[in-house]
């Protein structure tokens, strides 16, 4: 098989042991094309983000950045601003021909919540060699809110894929002309390229900005805050807003995206020289998304957007990242959005599932 592995095989990694586990893996925690990673008990809060580096394991280098150790098992508090590795309950033990990719989930990326995966020997973030056998780590620096985790909570998600799985552009040209991706004319340029609406529909309501000064967040807690006390309504009347260097943004995507059941795609970031922001692009998007949403195939990106060295002028409709296709290599047993618990299928402009839809 080439491609990215769909979840029967994920299962059957997990019995054959190419999967370890410390906890036996709970309900949900296989999606259609990944599977969820659950913190440890302990977190370390060290001096700096890090890699292992050729020849070095994590934990030697915790030694040398580590400032203290903090207990999970009740509850702790990350902070906004700090650094911190945290062991994961899973491990992995792959054959050689089978590697990986982590990413961040969609929830942790719409809470500005870095979270990436470092392994022993690592030289990069998120990037598994095929054989890797050892430990995983989740690299977690909280920059807009503090956030409330304990473990088993689940803020990264790990891809397993054999051989060449990504599309090239006549390949992609090739599928949206047999399946359209995009409700839009497709711009195809080292995957496929997608903008941001500025426009929406019936209101000037077009985003939102974290608040610089908030309360913590507990993970747990679904459907539970007041956006008003974390976001400030971001409003344009003439199609453009302004990025603040330093802040943090929610916008939705003007394209519906439609990922068919046999493909699968990253988001990732356009052109470096388009301008002085990054679209944070967690979370994989599994097949099957905007399949089958409601209205008809589609559903829009919700776009983490961060300005970094000057303001930065974003006007309607301009391309602000990409969608990587990969094949899958079967179409999984489950879809994104058919009976499982999909929190953005048929999304349109969307905060995490933290935060009540329509306060009072």
């Amino acid at each position: 098989m080439t491609g990215v592995l769909p979840s029967q095989a994920i299962e059957k990694m997990l019995e054959h042991g190419e999967i370890t586990v410390s906890d036996p893996p709970v309900q949900g925690q296989i999606q259609p094309a990944s599977l969820d990673l659950r913190l440890g008990s302990v977190a370390y809060r060290v001096r700096a983000s890090f890699l292992a580096g050729k020849g070095q394991s994590v934990t030697d280098r915790l030694r040398e950045f580590e400032m203290h150790r903090i207990d999970l098992s009740g509850g702790a508090v990350l902070e906004k601003g700090c650094v911190y590795v945290v062991p994961l309950m899973e491990g992995l033990d792959l054959p050689d021909h089978v590697s990986a990719v982590a990413n961040a989930k969609s929830s942790t990326g719409r809470l500005d919540l870095l979270t990436r995966t470092i392994t022993d020997g690592g030289a990069e973030f998120d990037r598994i060699r095929p054989g890797y056998s050892g430990p995983l780590y989740a690299e977690i620096c909280p920059r807009s809110f503090s956030v409330l985790v304990r473990p088993g909570m689940r803020l990264n998600q790990i891809r397993f894929r054999t051989g060449q799985a990504v599309l090239t552009d006549d390949q992609l040209t090739a599928l949206h002309a047999a399946s359209p991706l995009v409700d839009s004319p497709a711009v195809i340029q080292d995957g496929l390229g997608f903008s941001v609406d500025l426009q929406l529909p019936g209101s000037d309501l077009v985003g939102y900005r974290a608040k610089p000064h908030t309360g913590v967040i507990d993970l747990d807690r679904i459907g539970e805050y007041d956006p008003r006390d974390y976001w400030e309504e971001v409003r344009s009347s003439d199609g453009r807003i302004i990025l603040d260097p330093g802040a943090f943004y929610i916008l939705v995507s003007r394209e519906a995206v439609h990922i068919p059941p046999e493909y699968a795609a990253e988001m990732a970031p356009y052109l470096a020289m388009v301008g002085e922001f990054r679209v944070h692009y967690a979370g994989f998007f599994d097949p099957g998304f905007g399949h089958d949403a409601a209205g008809g195939a589609g559903s829009r990106g919700v776009l983490e957007v961060r300005c970094h060295e000057a303001p930065f002028v974003l006007e309607h409709g301009q391309i602000v990242g990409r969608l990587v296709y990969e094949k899958m290599a079967q179409v999984p047993d489950q879809l994104y959005g058919s009976g499982i618990a999909s929190n953005y299928q048929g999304q349109g402009l969307k905060l995490s599932k933290h935060f009540k839809v329509d306060p009072t």
